[in-house]
């Protein structure tokens, strides 16, 4: 090709007024690209450096929140464990008193039966002498005949439950 072939053609003229263009306003365009860029470098690095420490602290509070955590489930296994030690003492506590309980009450109901066979000999004595002296009596008083002491042993008798009931119902 030969330049005067070379200076008709288009694509020529255009690689020219490209490199033209670029020589020409390529200092200005450039200068304030550069500044938008490094400003936005500048934000990003800013940004990351903000996510980073964000990252940090969320980590740190992580940590403690799991030393907490771990601090927590200890201090309630502790509470739990005595729990269980005071409930068990509280069980036996409570066994031992039901147990005592029931030996004062057996101990009580034995007694009121053995005041009970006391009172009820004590009344059968009294009754029985209070016979024996009604039949002394009688014998005395009727000269101690043989039919009389017959009768009087009869009437002794027959007049022994009505007499133990009199003495029952007071």
């Amino acid at each position: 090709m030969d330049v005067h072939t070379l200076l008709h053609e288009p694509r020529f003229w255009y690689t020219v007024a490209f490199f033209l263009f670029f020589i020409i306003f390529g200092g200005r365009l450039w200068r304030p690209l550069a500044a938008l860029l490094d400003n936005r470098a500048v934000q990003v690095r800013l940004a990351l450096d903000e996510a980073a420490r964000l990252r940090r602290e969320a980590e740190a509070m992580l940590a403690q929140a799991k030393q907490e955590r771990e601090a927590t489930l200890a201090e309630a296994k502790l509470v739990i464990e005595n729990a269980k030690a005071e409930a068990g003492r509280i069980a036996e506590a409570a066994q031992q008193d039901a147990e005592a309980v029931a030996a004062r009450r057996e101990r009580m109901a034995q007694d009121r039966i053995h005041a009970a066979e006391r009172a009820a000999i004590a009344e059968v004595r009294t009754v029985a002498a209070d016979v024996a002296t009604e039949a002394a009596r009688a014998v005395v008083a009727e000269a101690m005949t043989a039919e009389a002491d017959a009768a009087l042993i009869d009437r002794a008798i027959a007049g022994l439950p009505a007499s133990f009931a009199t003495r029952v119902a007071a």
